[in-house]
């Protein structure tokens, strides 16, 4: 779809607010709109962002994303609404966002964001925005940003608390110079383990776009080489100083990374599989359910946290958290069948590690922990 990079009368009326500001006026409105911008998701910071930008005049804005609206995302990603679970978030978002401004060209891209495609949909775009939720497609964003020379406006959310930036630009550092490592995994638990205050990323959004405008316009001061942290229970800003590291495998002087790689295993992910090559055995819910009606006893460990617990719990089980358990091991029998479970089996099976490291042979990891259970056993537990 090609734009004319006049501003029609419809238009004009529409912008009129920027339009009388020296700092956009008709020059800048017409940067706004010949601009293309990507947001990796469309979830909790890509639902402000994309309206935002869409509401600006942004001319042409692609949206990655594959997965469909669920209940727990309605608290945050205000994309979606109750109608829309169920459906393919692209599809929502196309909808709310060509009812705001059908002037702007929304591009919708179903798909995973992976080494193989990434370079391809960035070369597509002026500015590339970081809406994710996980290392190994913040990583992959990232280098996938300074191999095509594009901006990465960065955002991450955790709880109460928020980061932003811009890398990848040519005068200041990527994400791997603040990060050139990911973190073990299980150590830094997920929005989906930790939670999120819903209100956050919105703000968190709201400055990704912000920025996002102010590249586009080429106005004020940007967040490239400062890190922007806010936390919303103190209501605090603060910032750090970043500097572009000369050894950064990606960014730096003699950079060796060249091409993007397999980040699912750089960040010490492994798929699942029935037989797990750490030697954890996996039972499933439906197995566990009949091993309980025919009178078998094991001992069924939760190692989630204490307020996933008061929402939903197999009957029977006991709570350790994970952080608590090597301080509890001797509340567990290590002659008793074991079998250890959490949200979805990812933690547990970091529980049952720790456990074999300190001499428990009799474990078991529950495949799909409780939403699997859930979803198998118990339509009436609460999924979250």
């Amino acid at each position: 779809m090609t734009m004319s990079e006049e501003l029609t009368h419809d238009e004009i009326k529409r912008y009129s607010r920027h339009l009388i500001m020296p700092e956009v006026g008709m020059s800048g409105q017409k940067k706004l709109k010949k601009a293309s911008v990507l947001s990796v998701g469309a979830g909790g910071l890509g639902s402000p962002l994309a309206f935002y930008l869409t509401a600006a005049g942004v001319g042409r804005i692609g949206i990655v994303d594959f997965d469909v609206v669920d209940f727990s995302n309605l608290q945050r990603q205000i994309l979606h609404t109750t109608h829309d679970v169920g459906r393919p978030k692209l599809d929502s978002a196309a909808e709310k966002l060509n009812a705001l401004n059908p002037n702007v060209n929304v591009e919708l891209h179903e798909t995973r964001l992976t080494s193989e495609n990434a370079l391809q949909l960035f070369e597509k775009y002026d500015i590339i925005v970081d809406g994710t939720d996980n290392f190994p497609t913040r990583y992959l964003v990232n280098d996938a940003c300074v191999l095509t020379g594009k901006p990465n406006v960065y955002g991450s959310i955790f709880r109460f608390e928020g980061q932003a930036s811009i890398f990848a630009t040519s005068d200041g550092p990527c994400y791997r110079c603040l990060y050139p490592e990911p973190p073990p995994p299980g150590l830094v638990p997920s929005c989906a383990e930790g939670g999120v205050l819903g209100i956050l990323p919105g703000l968190v959004g709201l400055v990704q776009a912000t920025e996002v405008i102010k590249l586009i316009l080429e106005k004020g001061t940007s967040l490239v080489g400062r890190l922007l942290l806010f936390d919303a229970l103190g209501m605090k800003f603060r910032e750090l100083k970043l500097r572009k590291d000369p050894e950064c495998p990606v960014c730096g002087e003699n950079a060796t990374i060249k091409a993007l790689i397999d980040y699912e295993a750089f960040c010490g992910i492994v798929p699942a599989v029935e037989e797990s090559p750490t030697g954890i055995d996996e039972v499933t819910p439906k197995e566990l359910k009949e091993e309980l009606d025919q009178g078998k006893d094991p001992y069924i460990l939760d190692v989630r946290n204490q307020v996933e617990y008061d929402i939903s719990r197999i009957e029977g089980s006991h709570l350790i958290p994970l952080d608590q358990l090597l301080n509890r091991l001797h509340e567990l029998d290590s002659a008793r069948d074991i079998v250890a479970h959490c949200r979805t089996g990812a933690r547990s099976a970091k529980a049952i590690e720790m456990l074999q490291e300190a001499g428990f042979r009799k474990l078991r990891n529950l495949k799909g922990g409780v939403l699997a259970w859930a979803d198998e056993v118990d339509p009436t537990m609460p999924k979250y």
